[in-house]
């Protein structure tokens, strides 16, 4: 018989089982309150939880009472002023003291409400319920790590898919000399005396005989011969197997570039909704994929591959040239994230400001290189006015890779989320 023991660290007088199963019933109210949350307090304050409120009317359980009809007579001890068959009058509207806490109000209405606290990694759940990385491709994407078989070396015992034969032969041979050598260099002795011998004329000493030392010449050279011939040709010692050592392989195949621009253009208000925005971005893939890379590229006039402390704190500034980043990104794809390995994503947020030459160029590099290898691009303008050169020919870019490209414009910061959510909703593959 199985039993199954949870081990889920519980707070004081908490159970978590029970704490999920309330989440999961009040998911719609949950939600409401995430998301209202979110439009009043920073988008990088993500430190704590939230406070959630739940109507009391919508969190009323079903109870088992009496129902109406019967007789049912009872006096209450202690009673002085009524008798058996007194009428009670009813209390009046409204003059009743309730015990919730909800605020009265001029109409003599009011609600009570249920509240309770939602943690960090609770609020995160709910805050990226039904957000994706577009067209992705899961089989690509594994939540473990794999291993691959390296080599290390060769081993006497082994199987026999492992044999290595070359190795194996070399060893044989090596052994076939070493133990054969000696006998064959005497083996060309023995044949030298007797042909030596046999060519020396026949001696009249009679305590020299020819004959009898060929003989013995001969049945030495025998026995050696058949000596050699007994050496395997090879031997469970010779053989040598391919050994292998398993080592972990991370399975990551998803990358998530982020292009930032802090050029001049962009004033200090622009930098925080840019960065509000990644910030968002990056907890998305934190919390949804623990296996994906993140690419931080910062440009002005030239573009650069920072750390995320850089990317998010660096004060740098200087001119605009968006197609210095449109580059460096595509070189390293080129370098370290082939497309047939890899699930490519790319978010860029911008002003709009850019070189007027240097926009059409923004667009071939998209249209030609970027974008067939990429499974999603989303570009995200942030200023309250008309648009430049920029937007117009990403908008051509729109139109010929409806798929695959996103743009969204912010003017202020209560438009991340909905803008955020806009760009990584769900779409089919």
């Amino acid at each position: 018989m199985s039993h199954v023991v949870d081990r889920r660290l519980n707070g004081k007088n908490k159970s978590a089982v029970n704490r999920n199963r309330f989440l999961r019933r009040y998911r719609k109210h949950i939600k409401k309150a995430v998301s209202e949350a979110v439009h009043n307090r920073s988008i990088t304050d993500m430190e704590q939880g939230e406070q959630v409120s739940i109507p009391s009317e919508d969190i009323h359980e079903p109870v088992f009472h009496h129902g109406a009809g019967g007789n049912r007579e009872m006096v209450h001890p202690g009673n002085k002023e009524f008798v058996t068959g007194d009428r009670l009058p009813k209390p009046d509207g409204g003059s009743g003291g309730g015990s919730g806490e909800g605020q009265a109000s001029d109409q003599g209405e009011g609600m009570d409400e249920f509240v309770f606290q939602i943690t960090q990694e609770e609020f995160l759940d709910f805050l990226f319920d039904d957000l994706e990385l577009p067209f992705l491709v899961r089989k690509k994407l594994k939540s473990a790590d794999s291993y691959q078989y390296v080599h290390a070396g060769f081993t006497t015992d082994g199987t026999p898919a492992k044999l290595n034969v070359v190795r194996s032969l070399r060893k044989a041979y090596a052994r076939r000399i070493s133990l054969a050598g000696k006998r064959k260099r005497r083996i060309r002795e023995l044949e030298d005396r007797i042909a030596a011998l046999e060519a020396q004329p026949d001696s009249e000493d009679p305590a020299f005989s020819k004959e009898r030392q060929i003989e013995d010449f001969q049945a030495e050279l025998d026995e050696l011969r058949r000596q050699v011939k007994r050496i395997p040709w090879i031997d469970e010692i010779d053989l040598r197997y391919r050994q292998h050592r398993r080592e972990p392989k991370p399975s990551t195949s998803a990358v998530m570039f982020c292009l930032m621009d802090v050029s001049g253009s962009m004033t200090q208000v622009h930098k925080d909704i840019a960065k509000r925005f990644f910030i968002l971005l990056y907890l998305f893939l934190q919390k949804n994929y623990k296996r994906i890379e993140v690419v931080f590229i910062r440009h002005h006039t030239a573009a650069k591959e920072v750390d995320e402390e850089e990317f998010f704190y660096s004060r740098e500034t200087g001119g605009t040239i968006v197609s210095s980043a449109l580059k460096l990104m595509h070189r390293i794809i080129e370098e370290r994230y082939p497309s047939d390995d890899w699930n490519i994503y790319a978010a860029q947020a911008s002003d709009g400001d850019n070189w007027n030459d240097d926009s059409p160029i923004c667009r071939r590099l998209l249209e030609e290189k970027i974008l067939p290898m990429v499974q999603y691009y989303s570009y995200v303008e942030i200023t309250p006015h008309e648009h430049q050169a920029l937007w117009e020919e990403y908008e051509t870019v729109q139109a010929n890779f409806p798929d695959r490209f996103a743009m969204q414009q912010l003017s202020d910061a209560s438009e991340i989320y909905p803008v955020f959510r806009k760009l990584f909703e769900p779409k089919t593959a």
